[in-house]
C-alpha cells in the first residue's frame, strides 16, 4: 500500500519559514529519554504507517532538500520515495506524480502534511476499493474542502472554501486503488488539466458517473498551514500528551 504525502507547498499563510511546512515543530516526542520537537509531517507518515502503508512518496518541489534530508530513506519505519513537482502546479498534480510508482491493484492513501487529526487510527476505517474519503467535523469549514453527502456516505458533491454553515463535514484524506487514481487522472488530462483542487476534479469524475464514499469517522481536525491552526493544534497536543 503506498501512501503519498504532497510536499511541495509553500506555505505562504504562515510564512516566513526557515524551514519548509512539513517540518514546522509542533508537539513533541521521546527520543530515547529526552523530548525533541516533532515535524508536523510525522503525524501524518505515523497515521499512514499505522493503516497499513508500506511505502511512503513525498512529492517535494526543487528546493525541499530539506524534507529529504530529514527522513532519508525511511519514514515512520517504511521505505521513503522522493518525486519531484517541478513548479506549484496545485495538488492534482502534485498527486499524479506519483502515479507511475503505482500499479492499477495497489491501495493508495493520499493525506495532507501539515494537518493534524484524530482520532489516529481513523484511516482504518476506509476501505479498499474505489474512492474514499476520510470526513471530519469543524467549526470552520471555509478553511477545508467540505463533503456533501448522502446518510448512507454516498458523495454528492465536494465544495472548495464553503461559505454554508451546515456544510461542517471536511475532508481530510482519502484512499483509493491505483485504478481509480488512473482513472481520476484521465479525467484531469480530458479536461485540460485545469484542476488545481481534488474537489472540483472529484466533481468532474462523479458528473461522469463515478462514485466516492464518505466515511465521517473522525472527531478532530486542525489545518497547520494558517497561524490559529497551528496555535491551537500545539495546546490539543500538550494537553494530550
Amino acid at each position: 500500500m503506498w501512501g503519498i504525502v504532497p510536499s511541495a507547498g509553500v506555505g505562504s499563510r504562515i510564512q516566513p519559514l526557515a524551514i519548509s511546512k512539513e517540518l514546522l515543530p509542533v508537539g513533541s516526542r521521546r527520543d530515547g529519554e529526552a523530548p525533541r520537537p516533532r515535524a508536523v509531517s510525522e503525524y501524518l507518515v505515523d497515521r499512514l504507517v499505522s493503516a497499513g502503508v508500506t511505502r511512503v512518496c513525498f512529492v517535494v518541489a526543487p528546493g525541499k532538500s530539506d524534507v529529504v534530508e530529514h527522513y532519508g530513506a525511511e519514514a515512520g519505519g517504511v521505505p521513503a520515495t522522493y518525486v519531484v513537482q517541478p513548479e506549484a502546479a496545485g495538488l492534482c498534480d502534485a498527486i499524479f506524480r506519483a502515479l507511475p510508482l503505482v500499479r492499477p491493484e495497489d491501495q493508495v492513501v493520499v493525506g495532507l502534511p501539515d494537518t493534524v487529526w484524530f482520532p489516529a487510527p481513523a484511516l482504518r476505517m476506509l476501505g479498499d476499493g474505489g474512492l474514499s474519503f476520510l470526513c471530519f467535523p469543524v467549526t470552520e469549514p471555509s478553511r477545508f474542502d467540505a463533503v456533501i453527502a448522502s446518510g448512507d456516505g454516498e458523495v454528492r458533491a465536494l465544495h472548495v472554501d464553503p461559505e454554508e454553515p451546515g456544510w461542517r463535514w471536511v475532508w481530510g484524506a482519502f484512499k483509493l486503488d491505483g485504478a481509480t487514481l488512473r482513472a481520476l487522472h484521465d479525467v484531469w488530462l480530458e479536461r485540460g488539466r485545469e484542476d488545481t483542487s481534488v474537489s472540483t476534479l472529484v466533481n468532474a469524475w462523479l458528473e461522469r458517473g463515478g462514485t466516492a464514499r464518505a466515511v465521517r469517522a473522525g472527531e478532530l481536525c486542525f489545518d497547520l498551514s494558517t497561524e490559529s491552526g497551528h496555535r491551537e493544534a500545539a495546546r490539543l497536543l500538550g494537553e494530550r500528551r
